[in-house]
């Protein structure tokens, strides 16, 4: 007896295995795999017409995202919120100009995305490198800091000054011009004549291929902590109090500590010009020789607890903060120093 085969079955079946096969094809090209991603908010002035979610997020020509949400901005409707999403080993350079929050908040300066920028850059274990600039010559110098760095590590750079720097005016000089870089990077993708070919995917389906990989990032986090911490210091060599600040808050403390120099309190400055790599290195080596840090944010204290890691219980420490946009002024700071230095010796009140 002859057996009739299941054409329709069977029928389905290559039918559904073609079209799971098309789909995966289409996810991978418009997703670019499922390996760590980054995301990023930008915001347009005015009408962007073609753009749209899943549009390709480009690098050099070459496809490294793609955008994953439009929105009008609630706060101004003539503007366009877009979410893009790029494969992490993407260098790519941001720049965070702080202002007073939460919410839509105000646009007076402030320091609350500390944590934002130097503990989140997307899922995964990775961390950005984060520059602080306390000026306008210093905001010019770290945007071509920041494009070196990206390109040299891969990596993502985000540049976090306050409203302040962002809003002021100040002598500064730009840097000598220099010629547009004509060679492109070893991994770019720029026609395999006369080389093997290079392949740029974040897809990586086995645990132990995803764990590889991070342990790649893992390792260049390692050489980014320790080549690239970045701090300027001001009369630590006999410090019994170190004061740390960064941004506008640490240029603004430099002022306070000049004026306690000169009432006779021996009060020395840390502004890290690198939140992430952190300089707790050093930090930690002026612990051995202080008697208490105090720390000014413009916020509720958030590199506070970096400091505090650095410090390790060494020494006390202190913190003064202003919120919402509001700057402390040199006096404040002053009080602060001098309420903090007869704690030094005897760490109770501010300390406790």
């Amino acid at each position: 007896m002859e057996t009739r085969a299941p054409f329709v079955v069977v029928g389905a079946f290559v039918l559904a295995a073609i079209i799971a096969m098309f789909g995966f094809v289409y996810w991978l090209h418009n997703a670019g795999g499922i390996g760590p991603r980054t995301t990023y908010h930008v915001q347009f002035d005015g009408a962007v017409p073609g753009l749209l979610v899943g549009a390709a997020v480009l690098f050099n020509g070459i496809r490294v995202g793609e955008v994953t949400e439009l929105a009008l901005a609630p706060d101004h409707p003539r503007r366009v919120n877009a979410t893009i999403a790029v494969a992490s080993e993407t260098p790519v350079v941001v720049v965070d100009v702080m202002r007073g929050g939460p919410g839509l908040g105000n646009i007076l300066p402030a320091q609350g995305d500390y944590f934002q920028v130097t503990r989140s850059a997307g899922h995964g274990d990775y961390r950005p490198i984060v520059l602080a600039p306390a000026s306008v010559q210093e905001a010019i110098d770290m945007t071509a800091l920041a494009f070196e760095l990206a390109e040299q590590y891969r990596h993502i750079v985000i540049i976090a000054a306050d409203g302040q720097i962002g809003q002021m005016m100040e002598p500064a000089e730009l840097p000598p011009m220099r010629l547009v870089k004509t060679e492109r990077p070893a991994w770019a993708l720029t026609s395999a004549t006369g080389r093997s070919k290079n392949v740029i995917a974040s897809v990586y389906f086995q645990a132990e291929t995803e764990e590889a990989f991070n342990r790649t990032i893992q390792a260049r986090l390692q050489v980014i902590r320790e080549r690239e911490p970045r701090w300027v210091e001001y009369a630590t060599d006999d410090a019994d109090l170190l004061v740390i600040g960064f941004g506008t808050a640490g240029r603004i403390a430099r002022s306070a500590v000049e004026r306690a120099r000169t009432q006779g309190l021996r009060v020395g400055l840390l502004r890290p010009q690198t939140l992430m790599p952190f300089p707790e290195t050093r930090i930690a080596q002026l612990a051995d020789t202080v008697q208490g840090c105090l720390v000014v944010e413009m916020n509720a204290g958030q590199m506070l607890d970096d400091v505090r890691l650095a410090v390790a219980g060494r020494v006390p420490v202190g913190f003064y903060g202003r919120m919402g946009g509001a700057i402390p002024t040199p006096d404040e700071i002053l009080r602060a120093i001098e309420e903090t230095c007869p704690a030094v010796s005897h760490p109770q009140g501010v300390f406790e």
